[in-house]
């Protein structure tokens, strides 16, 4: 009898580990939408990488940048392209460091879609609209990647994938972005 309540205490604690960690990426991103909706800078901070996510915006906007100067036929043929190619990666890296923001994830989230540079970030959220809503769906892409994808009503073709990298057993933070592939 002993041995039994032992081999099912020991099945127990395993089942209560595996749920604890399959569900800590769902809490962590429950979470960081929560502070996004909410404004909440102190809670963004804590949650995401902001130099992990910035390097990996620069590289989202960089390759789509790139595909649209190839895909472009004016591009194509002028002599400027390639110093546009040379260029571009440092406009976009200043751009970056400077908007990547707690307010800017924020509406981000709020939004589904990434915030115009050119646009000054809101500090009230404007009354949502039903063709401005937002669905969430969340998933796993590995074993230490979970996405929560972002898609507007109106722009369902359009995505915005936010990527939570695992940090140890159980704590997540926002680390990437993937904006989908381009047109």
């Amino acid at each position: 009898m002993n041995r039994k309540l032992i081999i099912r205490l020991g099945l127990a604690a395993v089942a209560v580990f595996v749920v604890a960690y399959a569900a800590s990426p769902l809490l962590a991103a429950r979470s960081l939408v929560q502070a996004a909706k909410a404004g909440d800078e102190k809670g963004l901070e804590r949650q995401v990488d902001f130099p992990a996510f910035r390097a990996s915006l620069k590289d989202e906007l960089n390759a789509r940048m790139m595909a649209e100067m190839r895909n472009d036929p004016r591009m194509a043929d002028s002599g400027l392209s390639g110093l546009g190619m040379l260029l571009a990666p440092a406009i976009v890296g200043g751009a970056v460091d400077a908007f990547v923001t707690p307010q800017a994830i924020s509406m981000m989230v709020q939004e589904g879609r990434t915030p115009k540079p050119a646009l000054s970030v809101e500090t009230e959220p404007k009354a949502k609209s039903d063709h401005d809503r937002v669905r969430q769906s969340w998933g796993y892409r590995d074993l230490d990647t979970f996405a929560v994808t972002l898609t507007r009503d109106d722009q369902p073709d359009e995505q915005v994938s936010l990527l939570m990298k695992r940090r140890n057993l159980f704590s997540w933070k926002l680390a990437a972005i993937d904006l989908g592939t381009p047109e």
